[in-house]
């Protein structure tokens, strides 16, 4: 039989998941709705039971020409005459199993690491199932929730390793997420070939409706995915500053709601900056507004600046609706490294959903990234500790782990896609003097992601120059004294470009851009 393992089921036969239903039952339902292999798990019957149901089942399997696996149990693999066996890092090794086994038989193996990956590998395992994904109810050792950051580096180490293996990732995956752990999971040399699913599909009260609905979602990318990044041209630099004045005229014309959820400190401040600009902001935490407000294709800002108990919740909900409809989502993890509530609750967040942007100061995307024990105090960066390449290279390799684009923001902002880097030095002083100037960053680029869906980077590049251009002309007038007169006079200026963008002039750019193509 040919090993897809697209669509992994893993039974469950306890009281909550069978609901006094028929496990056999459950399982031809399932494969009437797409499920391409079939493990049988059960850990507490005895031997002769064990035996006598994988019997069973296989003679359901095999009447839709899917593999049967066993887990954990070579003895019962080899009594009911199956396909092959499931091992966990505990049991049986794989050079003992196949000693045993038939010939041909599968034997696939649990690995939560890259040594344990790479180990498995060697042994001549058949596929890894990787994971834990996600917490799940039934998985309290944190130690193996590896999300698809920990994935990603298992898929691309195993592909040093010289041979094929079939993968699949396990662990809290459902309707939801499926496809962004495909997706997000994939790295540059290698991705996922299936998901395994337990209660999703064994607790459905339609397995087979909710089988097919994965089998669809896995066939397909999800609503938020795009093209791979553009590779760097000859002069990447000049040639998006060329289109800038472009993309700012759609920005203006589409005028697109922006729902912010945002810290009350800045509220007002931001929301004059979107309107100034020609966006329709909405200020709204409460989450389960997000499905109706979803509906209008506008952008969705996650801004955790002033975080309570309900943060987190309201967040979930709303990035879940927003990401159903492929809607941009940012995130700016404001103070991220500052507390362990912060800490735990960008982890929370990361695991919950896609953002098309992430957006911070230094101290916040090293938290994001996981690159290093950061702190800070309050919501400020603190001293930086990189220099503008380990800057651009931070934002780079966090940009290619999520698949999406990161804004490291400072005196020169650094804003990648995961192959381009580019270094942006316009803006001025002031900005940094005035409360909600950058978190109206991550509001602006959501509006400007609305409108430039198939080059993200493009578009958040966009609108960072109308921002910073319009600080440096504000700061240029001759009233302008400091903080408190600049404001007025910076969203008078927003406005000013807004007006000129609308009526086709483009003098408020030409020769203004200041950034360059950082290679590394």
């Amino acid at each position: 039989m040919p090993l897809d393992l697209s669509l992994y089921l893993v039974t469950d036969s306890t009281p909550a998941i069978l609901k006094g239903r028929d496990l056999c039952k459950v399982v031809e339902e399932a494969l009437k709705g797409g499920v391409t292999i079939v493990q049988y798990r059960e850990k507490k019957s005895d031997t002769g039971v064990l035996i006598e149901t994988a019997k069973k089942l296989h003679k359901i399997t095999q009447a839709y020409g899917v593999p049967l696996l066993i887990n954990d149990r070579v003895d019962v693999a080899l009594a009911a005459g199956v396909e092959g066996v499931h091992l966990g890092q505990d049991d049986m090794s794989i050079t003992e199993a196949k000693k045993l086994l038939p010939e041909n038989s599968i034997v696939g193996i649990t690995a939560a690491s890259i040594e344990e990956a790479q180990e498995a590998v060697r042994a001549g395992a058949d596929y890894l199932g990787v994971g834990t994904m996600f917490a799940t109810p039934t998985k309290t050792n944190t130690k193996s929730i590896i999300g698809t950051a920990g994935t990603q580096a298992i898929l691309e180490a195993i592909s040093d390793e010289g041979r094929s293996v079939g993968t699949v990732s396990i662990g809290g995956i459902n309707i939801s997420n499926v496809q962004r752990v495909l997706y997000q999971s994939q790295s540059p040399r290698k991705g996922l070939d299936g998901v395994a699913i337990v209660s999703a599909i064994m607790a459905a009260d339609d397995p087979a409706a909710a089988a097919a609905e994965f089998a669809k979602r896995i066939k397909s990318p999800p609503p938020f995915a795009t093209a791979a990044p553009k590779s760097p041209r000859a002069n990447e630099a000049a040639a998006l500053l060329e289109e800038v004045p472009h993309v700012v005229r759609e920005f203006v014309v589409a005028h697109p709601l922006v729902h912010n959820m945002i810290n009350y400190v800045v509220a007002n401040f931001v929301a004059n900056v979107a309107l100034a600009m020609g966006a329709s902001p909405i200020m709204s935490p409460h989450g389960d507004e997000a499905v109706d407000l979803a509906q209008y294709d506008g952008a969705l800002v996650i801004n955790m600046g002033t975080l309570t108990s309900e943060s987190a919740p309201n967040y979930l909900k709303a990035i879940k609706a927003y990401n159903e409809r492929g809607n941009p989502v940012v995130y700016d993890p404001v103070g991220a490294a500052a507390t362990h509530i912060r800490r735990d609750t960008v982890k929370q967040l990361m695991a919950g959903g896609y953002f098309d942007l992430i957006k911070g100061n230094e101290g916040e995307i090293k938290q994001v990234s996981g690159s290093s024990a950061a702190r800070q105090r309050g919501v400020d960066s603190g001293p930086s500790s990189l220099d503008g390449q380990q800057k651009a290279t931070l934002a780079r390799d966090l940009a290619r782990r999520e698949r999406n684009i990161v804004l490291l923001t400072g005196a020169v902002d650094y804003l990648s896609d995961g192959e381009r880097v580019i270094a942006i030095e316009n803006g001025h002083e002031f900005l940094g003097q005035v409360t909600g100037t950058g978190c109206a960053v991550g509001t602006l680029s959501g509006c400007f992601l609305t409108v430039r869906p198939s080059d993200k980077l493009l578009a958040v590049l966009s609108g960072l120059m109308m921002y910073e251009i319009a600080a440096e002309n504000a700061a240029s007038k001759e009233y302008v004294r400091g903080p408190g007169s600049f404001v007025p006079a910076f969203l008078d200026e927003l406005y000013a470009i807004r007006q000129a963008a609308l009526k086709g002039d483009d003098s408020w750019f030409t020769g203004r851009g200041k950034i360059q193509e950082i290679k590394l």
